[in-house]
């Protein structure tokens, strides 16, 4: 197999962990938790896992070697810079403690649990993937766990390996299917832990124990470099009004990143929409005075950031997308006549094509795949029209000249920055102590993440602690609470204070270039100016 220069030199990367992780560990404990909502329905559903403490680990005495256990672990979900350096801090902690430990990859996602599809993961597999992007090492899916002939096959499965705990590497679904696991796994005393670990790119699996999860760091920094390239050409070539469509279907945290990094003309944030009850032809209006007060200057170009949910915040669309979840659940066809009356006259409002997205298949959870809906165009299409009528009547006198993009693959598996790095082998290495401290239905947590890393504390959280219910496929669901941008907190707030200056300047484009793995810290180890603000 091929390799590039950057493959062979960044293998030996020993990424950094917290002092805690390099010898003998202890755990300890604080007091009872409990969800963040919708108590009574969630301790009623996890009896067994409901209202464990929060861990931390600290430095403890040796006490010779650990008994070896085997250990699953499956990578679910969309991919996330950082995934490969959990199996290998997983892999060398479970070594460390006892060589003859065994670590088994389930194939394809949860269903190679289900399905009995692995392989072992020696170290001349995991020697190969150390510090590289992916999940080919073992590849992913996004198959639920929810049915008791699939948790019943896992044992039989994990039985015949002798498999005493299962990692599940995902997001905030696969997270909590990992805690519906691990309560069945509890009730049945069949001897198998679960834990998580928090992984996606679009920074919503955060709360007040989960800083940020692996990915976001990485694909952030991706993206930036691109728009960053787009601003270049745009101050070059003067004719171009870019529009960014980025990933982020539930929050706009990339979004919000990505500006910071790179200060566009205008960020449009999904939250803010929603909390002003804005219109889309508020959205338009905004962004169409933004174009003519930078043409009145002789600046015909410019960048706009769009999240990728975007049309979801929009409260009247957001209550039509409802409404075709529900009528759509199940495989039901689509009937615009089911619809009621408000939400039929916005949908024959829309643009064909657009209302033609609205309808397709749905993902595996039952909602809208808004990935598939253009939104850059949409608004590309509605502010060049609202741009006619002010040229008509004098108001805007410039040139609307467009180019569109979507940044989304591009990020998910690229090498990860040494932050995720670090911080992905760290989680790894936590993994192993919680289990074998014989904890389940934990997530592994890594905190105080914007000091050097051996200041990095490490421990566990409940993750039913993370959770609410919320409608999905037409019922509820227990599922980890999404974290949106906080509209009160520094990150965005600093937006707001720079949003004039940047919508109007031809000179505070941020060009932050590729992601850097050697030199100086300041270049090379930096987390998200997300954190840093936070952590001001």
């Amino acid at each position: 197999m091929k390799e590039s220069a950057l493959q062979i030199a960044h293998r030996g990367y020993q990424p950094k962990m917290p002092r805690a992780l390099h010898g003998e560990v202890c755990l300890k404990e604080g007091g009872k938790t409990e969800s963040v909502a919708d108590q009574d329905a969630i301790r009623e559903l996890f009896p067994d896992t409901y209202g464990m403490p929060v861990v931390e680990l600290h430095n403890g005495q040796h006490i010779g070697q650990k008994p070896a256990r085997n250990v699953g672990v499956i990578l679910s979900g969309g991919q996330a810079p950082g995934g490969h350096n959990v199996i290998s801090g997983l892999f060398d902690g479970l070594k460390r403690m006892n060589p003859d430990s065994r670590l088994y990859g389930f194939l394809g996602g949860p269903s190679g649990l289900t399905d009995g599809k692995y392989i072992e993961l020696t170290a001349d597999i995991i020697d190969q993937y150390r510090n590289t992007g992916g999940f080919d090492i073992i590849g992913s899916g996004r198959t639920k766990l929810e049915e008791k002939q699939q948790f019943d096959k896992g044992i039989e499965v994990c039985n015949r390996l002798g498999i005493t705990a299962i990692v599940i590497i995902g997001g905030d679904d696969s997270n909590t299917n990992a805690c519906v696991l691990a309560e069945y796994y509890l009730q049945k005393q069949c001897g198998i832990q679960v834990i998580g670990c928090p992984k996606t790119i679009d920074g919503d699996l955060k709360n007040t124990m989960i800083e940020t999860s692996f990915g976001f760091d990485t694909a952030c920094k991706v993206y930036s470099e691109l728009i960053g390239n787009i601003q270049r050409d745009a101050n070059s070539a003067k004719k171009y009004w870019h529009f960014i469509r980025l990933m982020g279907r539930s929050a706009s945290h990339i979004a919000l990143e990505c500006a910071l990094q790179t200060q566009p003309n205008i960020c449009i944030i999904s939250e803010e929409v929603e909390a002003k009850q804005m219109t889309l032809g508020d959205i338009v209006e905004d962004i169409a005075r933004v174009v003519a007060a930078r043409a009145a200057k002789g600046l015909n170009f410019g960048t706009v950031l769009v999240p990728e949910g975007l049309i979801e915040f929009i409260p009247a669309m957001r209550a039509l997308i409802q409404e075709l979840n529900d009528l759509l659940a199940d495989g039901k066809e689509f009937d615009v006549n089911r619809l009621s009356k408000s939400a039929k006259q916005l949908y024959e409002s829309l643009p064909q094509a657009i209302a033609k997205q609205l309808t397709m298949d749905r993902d595996p959870h039952g909602n809208v795949q808004v990935s598939l809906i253009e939104t850059e165009k949409l608004l590309i299409e509605m502010v060049g029209k609202r741009l006619a009528e002010m040229k008509s009547t004098g108001e805007y006198t410039g040139k609307f000249a467009t180019q569109h993009h979507f940044f989304g693959y591009e990020g998910r598996c690229a090498v990860p920055s040494n932050f995720d790095a670090d911080y992905c082998y760290s989680l790894g290495q936590t993994a192993a102590e919680l289990i074998q401290a014989g904890k389940t239905g934990y997530m592994a947590t890594v905190r105080n993440l914007t000091l050097p890393a051996e200041k990095w504390t490490a421990g566990g959280v409940p993750i039913t602690m993370m959770m609410n219910m919320e409608r999905r496929n037409g019922k509820m669901k227990p599922v980890i609470q999404k974290a949106l941008v906080d509209l009160k907190g520094k990150p965005y707030q600093y937006l707001v204070a720079h949003r004039e200056e940047w919508a109007l300047s031809t000179d505070t484009y941020i060009f932050p270039g590729p992601i850097q793995y050697y030199g100086p810290s300041e270049v090379c180890d930096q987390p998200s100016r997300t954190l840093q603000l936070e952590h001001e």
